[in-house]
């Protein structure tokens, strides 16, 4: 059983949408500072308090430790509880959280443990490309 998240603090992506005829609910924890171990690796906090959106590294609010975004993304987990369109299965999994290129579209791409069936999560309002 995957454990769901408490708040939004603790997550660094959440979604929840239906994919086709199914339905998906992922998210991507933060991990502890790989140096200091004490507290959860964020976005750098601007002078009044509030989280830089586009900045492109993360940093630990303990030791002050600074990992790329992109590096550090590539480290995490992603925890996703699904509704297969194809087969109806209801399922769990784990998968790194490693966008890659699909049809144009960066995707974390997983299959179902029943049926086999991709099952694409694409960033939000994006549409692959026809052929």
């Amino acid at each position: 059983m995957l454990k769901e998240p408490e708040n939004m603090d603790e997550l660094i992506y959440f979604t929840r949408r239906a994919v086709g005829n199914g339905k998906i609910v992922c998210w991507v924890s933060k991990e502890k500072c790989p140096k200091c171990h004490k507290e959860l690796m964020g976005k750098p906090k601007d002078e009044k308090g509030k989280t830089k959106i586009r900045a492109k590294e993360y940093v630990c609010p303990a030791c002050g430790y600074t990992v790329e975004k992109k590096e550090y993304e590539e480290t995490l987990t992603a925890s996703v509880k699904y509704t297969c369109s194809s087969c109806k299965y209801q399922g769990e999994i784990q998968i790194p959280f490693k966008r890659k290129s699909t049809q144009g579209v960066q995707t974390l791409r997983f299959p179902c443990e029943k049926c086999g069936a991709n099952i694409d999560i694409t960033k939000k309002m994006k549409e692959p490309k026809k052929k």
